[in-house]
């Protein structure tokens, strides 16, 4: 089993829905992928522990003591509402995100699991520390980095999104392009863009985690 950049970005797209209710077809249809693609993207990050079946998360039914042969009668009439509700819980968030695993993966292993090839200059969508995530932060100049897209905003240094849907999936999804950008701001970025996404992207993906250890950068 090998990692593709899709996976890595079904995984973001999962964190920035947090509690929201999704199904394979919704979640392929904001990604700009198939059904297949993201069937095969969620397979792959549960066998790399970045995501975690659902259904390992919930807790057993209680069970009530001194009514065995009730409980029984019970289970076997509501058998066809229990079976509803499991093909549900199957279409409705079949997995959620391991946090901590993806956080880390983020800011240690990504970066050069999917490293970043530079395009010609052109115009496109913002990214890395030109993108809103950092605003305010670095004023726009010569050096912004863009994803090539018909519809950007921005000239600058091209850059390869993570994904070809990337651009498309980030400009409908303001979470997903802070993560998105701050990837890149690892992946391209000079010292001072590198230090803030190490310290931004792990609490967008796993906010109850520890701070990040505060290191120095070279470059």
């Amino acid at each position: 089993m090998q990692l593709k950049s899709q996976d890595f970005l079904v995984a973001l797209k999962l964190v920035a829905l947090g509690e929201q209710r999704w199904t394979y077809a919704g979640l392929a249809h904001a990604l700009g992928l198939s059904a297949s693609e993201a069937h095969a993207s969620v397979k792959r990050g549960l066998q790399a522990r970045l995501l975690v079946d659902a259904a390992l998360l919930m807790p057993p039914p209680a069970a009530v003591p001194g009514v065995q042969e009730a409980s029984a009668i019970y289970r076997v009439r509501a058998k066809p509402r229990r079976a509803a509700a499991e093909a549900a819980s199957r279409s409705d968030n079949p997995v959620r995100v391991h946090s901590r695993n993806l956080a880390e993966f983020a800011v240690h292993g990504a970066k050069y699991a999917f490293a970043a090839d530079r395009l010609p200059v052109a115009v496109g969508v913002p990214t890395s520390h030109s993108a809103p995530a950092f605003a305010g932060v670095f004023a726009p100049g010569s050096d912004d980095w863009v994803w090539p897209h018909p519809n950007g905003t921005a000239r600058g240094q091209g850059l390869e999104p993570l994904h070809p849907s990337a651009p498309f999936a980030a400009m409908q999804d303001a979470k997903l392009y802070d993560m998105l950008a701050l990837f890149d701001a690892l992946r391209v970025g000079r010292a001072r863009e590198r230090g803030m996404a190490l310290k931004r992207l792990p609490l967008l993906i796993h906010p109850d985690g520890s701070k990040p250890e505060e290191r120095p950068i070279d470059g």
